[in-house]
């Protein structure tokens, strides 16, 4: 599978992806957009913006890159810079179907983003998707699988991406929501022909929030490839928004919040990629300093006291006002 060329990789910002959500589109939910965006969102705008940390992350020896139907232009601009970057033949690129981008590039829309998990939805993004990244995808994910998602028990889907693993493409999932867990367990027990259909989740772990961690411990056991997104909480780990014990610890390593949050995430043994969400190219500069952040037991002690319970949590994220 293509993740084989992250893992035998010997560059450390190898195990680091960048992830489009915050510059694919004009509106998001992570904090401090207001500051980390030119105020002019054109596409055109954002475009260069993606391009610019595109070529930063490269340079610096990332190899994974995560977009989505629903990160507005996210493929498209990546496609643009892939296009425009034939060197860069060893990236790895990962996409994601099941969410539809409805806010019309406005960042005051009712609604942003509209979730499916049909067949016909898989089909119509499918082909939206390889109509811009063509044989250049590598791996296609479920966007947010919940318990109660019908991608679960769909054995007409799960037929659908057995034969799209079977001509190469790489099968994964990701997760939100409290109950993570519980969603990754129900996915690792789907199989196709008797043999497991997914081979990659991802899911949001960070200090504040760790409760899929068991269960990510064990698809890891079960030799699926674990993506880790939103390890900053959408950026309640980062700058002025980082809680105390957090700055803490930050203050002994020299390092910014947001390195020692990524690099919590990244010591644990079974996270393979850790998704950087940078939109700034000091952000993304500062992000991956924490390659080498080294957290002794008393840090990781104090870092622990940051957890929240999961349904706490994922309240606070779904307040968060998309800017």
């Amino acid at each position: 599978m293509p993740f084989a060329r992250l893992a035998a990789a010997t560059t450390p910002t190898c195990h680091i992806g960048l992830g489009l959500a915050a510059v694919g589109r004009p509106g998001y939910l992570n904090l401090g957009r207001e500051q980390d965006l030119p105020a002019d969102r054109t596409v055109e705008a954002l475009r260069e913006r993606t391009h610019q940390l595109l070529d930063a992350a490269y340079a610096q020896g990332v190899r994974y890159f995560d977009v989505a139907r629903s990160y507005g232009r996210s493929e498209e601009f990546l496609a643009g810079w892939l296009s425009a970057r034939p060197d860069a033949d060893d990236v790895v690129v990962g996409s994601k179907w099941g969410y539809t981008y409805t806010a019309g590039w406005s960042t005051d829309a009712e609604r942003h983003e509209v979730k499916d998990h049909s067949l016909a939805t898989y089909e119509r993004q499918r082909a939206e998707t390889a109509g811009l990244l063509g044989d250049r995808l590598d791996l296609y994910q479920i966007h947010s699988v919940t318990p109660d998602s019908p991608a679960l028990t769909d054995k007409e889907l799960h037929a659908r991406l057995a034969e799209a693993a079977a001509q190469g493409l790489t099968v994964g999932f990701s997760t939100s929501g409290p109950a993570q867990a519980d969603a990754i367990r129900a996915a690792l027990a789907v199989t196709v022909d008797g043999e497991p259909l997914f081979r990659t989740v991802q899911s949001t772990y960070n200090a504040l929030e760790t409760s899929a961690g068991p269960a990510l411990a064990e698809a890891h056991e079960a030799g699926l490839t674990v993506i880790v997104k939103e390890g900053m909480a959408n950026g309640r780990l980062a700058g002025p928004h980082a809680p105390e014990e957090l700055r803490a610890v930050a203050a002994q390593t020299g390092l910014g919040c947001d390195a020692v949050a990524l690099a919590l995430v990244l010591c644990r043994p079974w996270a393979g990629v850790v998704l950087s969400g940078a939109a700034t190219l000091n952000q993304l500069a500062s992000n991956l300093h924490a390659a080498a952040v080294d957290l002794d037991e008393d840090q990781l002690s104090r870092l622990a006291t940051l957890v929240e319970e999961p349904e706490a949590y994922w309240e606070r994220r779904g307040q968060l006002p998309w800017h």
